[in-house]
C-alpha cells in the first residue's frame, strides 16, 4: 500500500486477502476497541534494558487493509474517515525517509521535537530563528540543546513530488528534519508520536530531557532549562498543560468528534495539551513500549495519556504552559502582552510573523513592573 491509499475509502470486502501484516484489530465487539489487544504492562520502577534495533528497521511500506470489519454494521454506520482510521489502524510503522541520527552524537541534554507538515516552511524557518536556535551547551555543565522537526509526506498526491523536492533542500540546508513514508494528517499524529517514541529509543536512548511541540508556539528555553535545573534525568516526569476529567466530544462537527464505538467510556485519562510539554527520557523510552500495547487512538495527545495510564504515571500540570493562549479569552490583551510571554514556558497559539515579533519584544529592551513567579 502506497501512503496515498490511505486517503481512500476503504476497499470492498474480498475473500480470504492476502496480508503482508497482519491485522490486530480483528475485535468483533465494537466497545472494545479502545482496549489492549495485549497483555497489560506492569508499570516497572526499573529502567529496560536497550532491546530496540540498531537502526530503523522499517524498510517498506506494507500494509493490507482489515476487510474484517467492513462486514460489520457498526463500522459501516461510521463517517468515513473513521472507517478509514480503523481500517489501517494495525498498520503501524513506515519507512524514514529522512533521518539524523548524528543529532544525537555527544553530550545532549534537552532535545527539542517539533511537529510539523511539509508545506510549513515559514513555521520551521521561524523556530529556527527563535526558541529552536540549538545550543551547544544548556549552561551549569549541562550538554548542547539540538532541535529535530517531525514530518509525514504531503497530504495531496499531485503535490508529493514537488514539495518533497523543496523538502530534501530544506533538509541539505539545516538537516534537522525526522521524515516518515505516512501522510501528514489529523489522525496521522498519533502516528508521529510512535514513530518519534520509536526512533528516540534506536538513536538517543540517554538523552535526559525532550521538549515536544507543535509548530504554532511561543516557548522560552531559558525557562525551560530553569525548570529542568533540579530534574533528573531517571524521575517519571511529563509536565505541562494537563487536562483532567476531559469529555470526548460527541458533536460530530468538532474536529475532536469521536464515536461512542470508537471510544465508550464517559472520560479520558489525565494527559497534557499537545502544543508543548517536557519529559525525562528514560519515561519516553517507557512510553514507547507501553504505546506499544494500545490500539492507536485518533487524537494524539489523549493516546499519549493512555499510554501514561498503562505505566500508572501521573502527567503533571506548571503554570508555565498555556496551550490554550495567556487567557482562554482570545481578546485578552494579556495574549499580546511582552511581559506575560517573558515569564512563561510555551504559549499557543502564534503563526510565524506573531512569532518572530514577540521573540523580538521578549529579548529586546522590555521592562516589566514585576516577573511572574512560575517556575
Amino acid at each position: 500500500m502506497t501512503p496515498g491509499q490511505l486517503l481512500q475509502e476503504p476497499p470492498a470486502p474480498v475473500p480470504d486477502p492476502l496480508k503482508s501484516q497482519k491485522p490486530s484489530g480483528q475485535l468483533a465487539s465494537p466497545n472494545s476497541f479502545w482496549k489492549s489487544p495485549k497483555d497489560p504492562v506492569v508499570a516497572s520502577t526499573e529502567e529496560a534494558a536497550p532491546d530496540g534495533p540498531p537502526a530503523w528497521d522499517v524498510t517498506s511500506t506494507n500494509c493490507s487493509a482489515n476487510t474484517n470489519l467492513t462486514h460489520q454494521t457498526w463500522f459501516q454506520g461510521l463517517e468515513p474517515h473513521f472507517r478509514q482510521f480503523l481500517t489501517y489502524r494495525h498498520c503501524r510503522y513506515f519507512p524514514i525517509l529522512l533521518n539524523h541520527p548524528e543529532k544525537c552524537a555527544g553530550d545532549v541534554y534537552l532535545l527539542v521535537v517539533v511537529k510539523s507538515i511539509i508545506t510549513q516552511h515559514d513555521r520551521r524557518e521561524a523556530i529556527r530563528q527563535t526558541w529552536g536556535r540549538e545550543r551547544a551547551a544548556a549552561g551549569g555543565g549541562r550538554g548542547a540543546v539540538r532541535t529535530l522537526f517531525l514530518l509525514g509526506t504531503a497530504s495531496k498526491q499531485e503535490e508529493r513530488a514537488h514539495y518533497q523536492q523543496l523538502l530534501a533542500y530544506e533538509d541539505r540546508l539545516y538537516g534537522d528534519i525526522l521524515q516518515w513514508d505516512f501522510l501528514d494528517s489529523f489522525f496521522n499524529l498519533t502516528l508521529k508520536e510512535i514513530h518519534f517514541l520509536k526512533w528516540l529509543d534506536i538513536y538517543c536512548p540517554r538523552v535526559p530531557f525532550i521538549f515536544k511541540g507543535d509548530d504554532d508556539v511561543f516557548v522560552n528555553p531559558t525557562n525551560l532549562l530553569e525548570f529542568l535545573a533540579d530534574r533528573r534525568p531517571r524521575e517519571n516526569l511529563l509536565v505541562g498543560d494537563v487536562l483532567q476529567h476531559a469529555r470526548p466530544i460527541r458533536r460530530k462537527e468538532n474536529k475532536y468528534y469521536i464515536p461512542p464505538v470508537l471510544y465508550p467510556k464517559a472520560s479520558y485519562p489525565p494527559y497534557a495539551g499537545g502544543g508543548g510539554f517536557l519529559m525525562a527520557g528514560r519515561l519516553a523510552r517507557r512510553l514507547r513500549h507501553a504505546c506499544d500495547t494500545l490500539e492507536l487512538y485518533p487524537i494524539d495527545d489523549v493516546f499519549l495519556g493512555m499510554c501514561l495510564e498503562v505505566l500508572g504515571v501521573q502527567p503533571v500540570a506548571h503554570e508555565g504552559f498555556k496551550t490554550f493562549g495567556i487567557s482562554r479569552n482570545r481578546n485578552s490583551r494579556m495574549n499580546k502582552e511582552p511581559c506575560f510571554f517573558r515569564s512563561m514556558l510555551v504559549v499557543h497559539k502564534l503563526l510565524p510573523a506573531e512569532l518572530l515579533a514577540m521573540w523580538g519584544l521578549v529579548h529586546g529592551n522590555l521592562t516589566c513592573a514585576r516577573r511572574l513567579q512560575v517556575l
